[in-house]
């Protein structure tokens, strides 16, 4: 919607001629390359670290929740997922019920997870040299503000019904189904 009002037009002239997101994005793709250069010993790319991290941190996820905690959509949940997946660092279970799919960190995943904390924790280390420990940490506040801008967290998007990993569900658990694998020749929905 444009601005209409003189109070509207006002503010808008106030306001950076320079384009947030489009600044965001660029600075994404500078600190992604530099945590993934710092990170390429340990095999692992920053987002896959990520990942690894959040299902260490959460436990077992449904897909569609871990792509919700991620903010990523199934597509680049898939592209990222996928890889460690076939190198063994996580495995795709059955959730409570026939329908639902769980990633789950494997012994595995947890030992790549170990191996790649200090080249992260060296990447960190080196964007707070460069830009000063003050300016990051508002930096990652700052962040955390802008990800309240995610549709997610509007008016009209509905929460899922787990809030954290195994066993905190807001309703009466479905019945436990024993856990299976999906291997590569039986990718099935995965939600």
């Amino acid at each position: 919607m444009l601005p209409t009002t003189t109070d509207e037009i006002a503010y808008t002239q106030a306001v950076s001629p320079a384009c947030a997101c489009g600044r965001l994005r660029r600075a994404t793709r500078a600190l992604t390359q530099l945590y993934d250069d710092a990170m390429a010993p340990a095999g692992l790319r920053v987002t896959q670290f990520s990942l690894l991290r959040t299902l260490a941190r959460d436990g077992p996820l449904r897909i569609s929740e871990l792509a919700e905690r991620l903010l990523l959509d199934r597509t680049a949940l898939s592209r990222n997922l996928d890889p460690l997946v076939e190198r063994g660092f996580v495995d795709i279970v059955r959730g409570d019920d026939a329908r639902t799919r769980e990633a789950a960190i494997t012994k595995s995943g947890r030992a790549a997870l170990r191996a790649a904390t200090p080249y992260w924790e060296r990447a960190q280390l080196d964007v707070a040299a460069r830009i000063g420990r003050h300016k990051l940490d508002t930096l990652i506040e700052v962040l955390g503000e802008l990800e309240t801008l995610h549709p997610m967290f509007g008016p009209f998007h509905q929460p899922s019904l787990r809030k954290t990993g195994r066993g905190s569900q807001a309703s009466s658990p479905a019945p436990q189904s024993s856990p299976r694998k999906v291997g590569r020749g039986n990718r099935q929905s995965r939600t």
